[in-house]
């Protein structure tokens, strides 16, 4: 929701994005925001030119652990004059403690010049948030998973909201069984039935999934007499051999039925082309929403990039110096270190561990808005031409943020090439399933212990799903209520 408030000057307009609904104590109100700004501009501390350009984003983030500050500034780019990017402040009213919001706000307007020092320990340049650091921290939590779980003393699932998968619910994955049987007792009925009948799932997580399902559809074909569970070939796929190994014990009843295989999520045809238009079933949970992603704006008919560089306030570099006994100057090589080797990037492994968690729970990325023009080598995902983009868009809210879920986009398409022409894809997450959704929340990228969570543009997979020949349809998770969880439907078009 946008509210804009003239004001009495000539061409003063305050743009003021409220972009939630959360009933919530915190202090940053509209109004005191309104009030706040106006002060400075009546002191002198903001200038005419940049009251003109700013825009104020009034969020409230719903992950509590995220990568921005409580008042941060994005510059829209070189451009002056009419056609420039807006200098937009976003203000998480979740952090943003009373009393403080005025200097917040100073702070933010008056962003350090790039030969002043301001404390900050940069990590990278400016990028696409895809190609960005933080992915490889993503990468390392799910390598060196148990390392995490040892220093937190909680798996991963217990650090979910609920603390469990909505992929592990009983009842869910029983229907989703017995959905898949009632599909190969009407392909035997055509004698169409496939002699192996493969099914793979990507992102096994601890392998809960998979064992109850096995255990559903075992009992379920015994019940009905039928003998489909010989048949079946269960693969689990993960890039994280540490993941697949720690998924064993899970499926320890139907180890025989079960291949373990290392593979790109974002590219598992690579791996499994021996089984092109062979698969009659692929089921992930919770992985698109942990791949790699970048967002973009529509603002005036016009596309800009979000680009991105991270860092640590000089707070908590100086904070987490003093914890892990290394020098300020030094947590970059570190990093480097940690990202390669692990916990062992210290001498005292106790320490490293320290290092990582608070590195990565006290990382924050600044922001900038690029023109897309000025970005000719920016490439959209693939299947999204910038041409077809703008035509997605001409319906879509202005001033619009969202995910253009890159990572999930090239996992879809490179899944789709598997399935048999009776098979179909089936998705358990977060989906954003209208562009609309991106006018009001917050949908990431958040912090999910050491790993990120986005919400995933399921507009975008569905205009993907359309010209590639499958439909595709999302249905609410039902059996667990308040769950944010939709299921992903795709089959190929008759």
């Amino acid at each position: 929701m946008g509210l804009s408030g003239d004001q009495d000057s000539p061409g003063s307009k305050l743009n003021l994005h409220l972009n939630h609904t959360h009933k919530d104590s915190a202090p940053a109100t509209t109004s005191e925001v309104v009030a706040t700004v106006l002060s400075l501009l009546e002191d002198g501390q903001m200038k005419p030119a940049q009251f003109a350009r700013l825009q104020i984003h009034l969020d409230w983030l719903q992950y509590k652990h995220n990568f921005r500050e409580a008042v941060t500034v994005m510059q829209g780019g070189e451009e002056q004059g009419e056609g420039a990017a807006p200098m937009e402040i976003r203000i998480d009213s979740r952090q943003v403690a009373p009393g403080s919001l005025r200097a917040l706000l100073q702070n933010a307007m008056h962003p350090a010049k790039p030969d002043e020092d301001t404390g900050r320990i940069y990590f990278e340049g400016f990028r696409s948030f895809r190609t960005s650091i933080v992915w490889e921290f993503n990468r390392l939590y799910w390598q060196r998973l148990k390392d995490w779980e040892k220093a937190t003393g909680k798996s991963y699932e217990q650090a979910l909201p609920g603390g469990k998968s909505d992929g592990n619910q009983a009842q869910g994955v029983a229907e989703a069984a017995a959905d898949f049987w009632t599909l190969l007792k009407d392909l035997e009925s055509q004698n169409r039935l496939p002699q192996e009948v493969f099914i793979l799932e990507i992102g096994v997580g601890l392998g809960k999934h998979a064992g109850l399902w096995l255990d559903s559809f075992c009992a379920l074909d015994q019940g009905r007499g039928t003998n489909f569970y010989p048949r079946l070939r269960y693969l689990l796929g993960d890039y994280s051999l540490a993941t697949l190994e720690h998924c064993r014990p899970a499926v320890k009843n139907h180890l025989d039925l079960c291949s373990f295989i290392a593979l790109d999520a974002m590219d598992p045809i690579k791996t499994l082309s021996f089984l092109r238009h062979k698969v009659l079933h692929v089921h992930s949970t919770n992985m698109y929403d942990n791949l790699p992603d970048e967002e973009v704006v529509w603002r005036d008919s016009r596309i800009f990039w979000v680009q991105s560089r991270a860092y640590l306030p000089p707070g908590d570099a100086a904070r987490i110096s003093k914890a892990c006994d290394v020098a300020v100057a030094d947590i970059p090589t570190i990093v480097d270190r940690l990202l390669d080797v692990g916990i062992a990037a210290l001498p005292d492994r106790a320490k490293g561990m320290i290092f990582w968690m608070e590195v990565w729970n006290a990382m924050r990325t600044e922001e900038k808005l690029v023109d897309a023009v000025d970005m000719p080598d920016a490439s959209f995902p693939a299947g999204l031409s910038s041409a077809h983009m703008e035509d997605i868009l001409r319906t879509a809210p202005n001033d619009l943020r969202f995910h253009l879920s890159p990572g999930a986009l090239e996992s879809f398409r490179n899944t789709l090439p598997l399935l048999h022409p009776r098979g179909y894809l089936q998705v358990q997450d977060i989906f954003a399933t209208d562009l609309q959704d991106y006018s009001m929340g917050f949908h990431g990228p958040g912090k999910l212990d050491g790993s990120i969570v986005n919400w995933v543009n399921g507009a975008l997979l569905r205009e993907v799903a359309e010209r590639a020949g499958y439909d595709l349809h999302f249905a609410p998770f039902k059996y667990r209520p308040g769950s944010k969880t939709s299921v992903l439907y795709t089959t190929r078009r008759e």
